[in-house]
């Protein structure tokens, strides 16, 4: 076996096989990483310890994946006899179920279980039945370590058989599978937006004309009655907008109205948004529709500077949003930043309504207090 296919695993979708020449008696070996995403090592003093683990990452440090697996250890030459791992609580159920047949003092039985040795469980039942290991966390590479004193000699095989295997996405969340519906849902929901995109930039079977401030774009009421409960009441009565089957929004560019529709049509691209984000921030807080006016909420409070702070305090208190009304009073009064734009601030104080102002005030107060 040449150096580099020593390390090799090979793999199926879900089956991972490392093929190993005889081992010394004292060695460390490690595999290369397979698809999967882990790591076999086979360490081998008195005991052959085999351990299973993930690439060490940012990611597999605060969401470890979780598996399970079968995994067993296979003696290629001869009749092939196979050692296979089947979890700790197996092995004590199956020793006790052994040994009920032979002793009737349960107590006993119990301290004989109690204070086996793993390996000798793992020696006694490997032969008897496929159990798995289920939902086993692999952080590092002592979370499954697999101790064997039965003595292998020659070539044999490390067959790991995952049955499911999770992991954390990358927009957080739960853990899911990385096979069957998480794979699948995934698929069809992309190709459902791409659908939708195409309805909409090729104005297919659209029933409905939204009239912008400099133009006019097609859409569909069904799309538009889903995601804004606005939309669905205006369709659902008489009134004109079903009527004559438009809707006016002529606070709003056809530019900024493209962006509103392929947001809601799933289909928005990152720049297009943080150009139009306050003109969304309207139409989102108009048409009640909360998931953008969250996002345009949170991207609003990541590059407050001294040019937009004042645009940006008054659309908080006008579209109550408290956290980004909080980061502009601390841009302006902790930092000081109220004195770099003074003219500025005297004409906004001058028009900003009473409980606006008082608010500021207040910041400023317990500031003052707190020197």
């Amino acid at each position: 076996m040449s150096d580099s296919s020593a390390y090799r695993v090979e793999t199926t979708s879900r089956l991972a096989q490392w093929r190993i020449d005889n081992l010394a008696s004292c060695t460390y070996r490690k595999s290369d990483p397979f698809k999967i995403g882990k790591h076999l090592a086979v360490e081998k003093n008195r005991t052959l310890l085999i351990k299973l683990y993930p690439e060490i990452s940012n990611l597999t440090r605060d969401s470890p994946p979780i598996a399970s697996f079968i995994i067993r250890v296979v003696c290629s030459a001869g009749d092939r006899k196979s050692l296979i791992h089947p979890g700790i609580e197996f092995c004590r159920l199956a020793l006790k179920h052994l040994l009920i047949e032979q002793i009737k003092d349960e107590k006993f039985i119990k301290s004989i279980i109690d204070n086996f040795s793993f390996v000798n469980v793992v020696y006694l039942v490997s032969s008897c039945v496929d159990a798995e290991i289920t939902d086993k966390k692999l952080k590092n590479n002592d979370d499954f370590v697999w101790a064997i004193e039965v003595p292998l000699t020659g070539k044999f095989i490390i067959d790991v058989e995952f049955l499911d295997l999770k992991i954390v996405p990358l927009e957080g969340g739960e853990p899911r599978s990385i096979w069957a519906e998480g794979s699948t849902q995934k698929q069809s929901n992309v190709t459902a937006l791409v659908s939708l995109g195409k309805m909409l930039s090729e104005g297919i079977h659209t029933d409905i004309v939204i009239n912008a401030s400099d133009g006019s774009i097609g859409a569909h009421r069904a799309v538009l009655a889903a995601r804004s409960p606005v939309f669905h009441s205006m369709f659902s009565h008489d009134l004109k907008e079903k009527e004559l089957s438009t809707i006016n929004i002529s606070d709003m560019s056809s530019e900024a109205c493209q962006a509103f529709l392929n947001y809601i049509y799933g289909n928005i691209q990152n720049q297009e948004f943080l150009t139009h984000r306050l003109a969304l921030l309207r139409a989102a807080d108009k048409y009640d529709i909360l998931d953008l006016k969250e996002m345009c909420h949170e991207s609003l409070l990541e590059d407050i500077d001294a040019r937009n702070v004042l645009e940006r305090l008054q659309n908080a208190s006008l579209y109550q949003l408290p956290k980004l009304k909080a980061s502009c009073l601390r841009y302006l009064v902790k930092f000081g930043k109220i004195f770099d734009i003074r003219d500025d601030f005297n004409s906004f104080m001058q028009c900003a309504d009473r409980e606006l102002i008082a608010e500021i005030f207040h910041e400023v107060l317990a500031a003052w207090k707190g020197f």
